[in-house]
């Protein structure tokens, strides 16, 4: 089994503490292999992307992120043999850092007083300088 048959694969638990007709179910996306709900989307995006032949082996898949969505896409591409190349700010945090690169991810710091939009710029600006490269 790999990453991407875990996926969605959570369990669901019943909200019984409100009084409610309705029963509420919730899905515990936390017990996604990324620990986030991010894994599903990324999985749905990489899939589409297969299907339409725009993300094809070895390609590199680039990610301007603070987090989550750069674990799964890190996690997602070593499991469907992609390189990736994260771009978030120097003040996410350490422990993100190094789980994307435990699955093999280059991680770019950005200053971190551009936020976000820095990170993209920088993305943006990568991907334009490297063929096989692609933003999903």
């Amino acid at each position: 089994m790999v990453f991407h048959d875990l996926i969605g694969n959570t369990p669901m638990m019943e909200l019984s503490s409100l009084r409610s007709s309705a029963t509420i179910l919730l899905k515990i996306e936390k017990n996604n292999p990324g620990g986030s709900i991010k894994d599903r989307t990324v999985l749905g995006m990489m899939l589409d992307a297969e299907r339409k032949g725009l993300l094809r082996r070895g390609m590199t898949i680039v990610e301007p992120t603070s987090g989550n969505t750069g674990i799964a896409i890190s996690m997602l591409a070593a499991s469907r043999g992609y390189r990736s190349v994260i771009f978030m700010p120097e003040s996410a945090s350490i422990e993100r850092v190094k789980l994307m690169e435990a699955f093999g991810a280059k991680v770019i710091r950005t200053l971190s007083d551009k936020g976000i939009s820095g990170s993209y710029d920088e993305a943006k600006s990568f991907l334009n300088s490297n063929p096989g490269s692609m933003m999903l």
